[in-house]
Parts: structure tokens; C-alpha cells; sequence
């Protein structure tokens, strides 16, 4: 399975941190360790579709509002 590269290395951290707090906001506990193999398809996809939509936000706001590149 191939692994997702970063555009920005260093945003790493952030994106963890990112994570974590909408897991926190979804009341899924993940663990400290890294380690969520026991996590849910369902919950996983609950915290992935969340930060995806927390990324479009952000983007969009750093645009200034511009909704299409057309």
C-alpha cells in the first residue's frame, strides 16, 4: 500500500494535531501511541470525511471566498 506524501513535510505535526481534535469533537478516542487498529471503518471514515471538510474550509477562506477556478 502506497504511503501519502506531504506537499509540506512539516505540516505533519498539524495535521496530526488536526486528528486528534476532530476525533475528540466525533467522541472517538484514538490512542496517544499511534496505534488505532482498533478503530471502527466507520469511525475512521467519521474523522477522515471531517478533516477533509475542515481542509476545504480552510482553503476556501484563504482564498478570499473564490468558489470556482473556471
Amino acid at each position: 500500500m502506497a504511503k501519502n506524501t506531504l506537499v509540506v513535510p512539516q505540516a505533519s505535526h498539524a495535521l496530526d494535531m488536526l486528528k486528534f481534535e476532530v476525533a475528540q469533537e466525533l467522541g472517538i478516542q484514538l490512542s496517544p501511541d499511534g496505534y488505532n487498529g482498533n478503530l471502527s471503518t466507520y469511525n475512521a471514515g467519521k474523522i477522515g470525511g471531517s478533516i477533509t471538510r475542515r481542509l476545504v474550509q480552510i482553503a476556501e477562506q484563504s482564498l478570499g471566498g473564490a468558489q470556482s477556478f473556471r
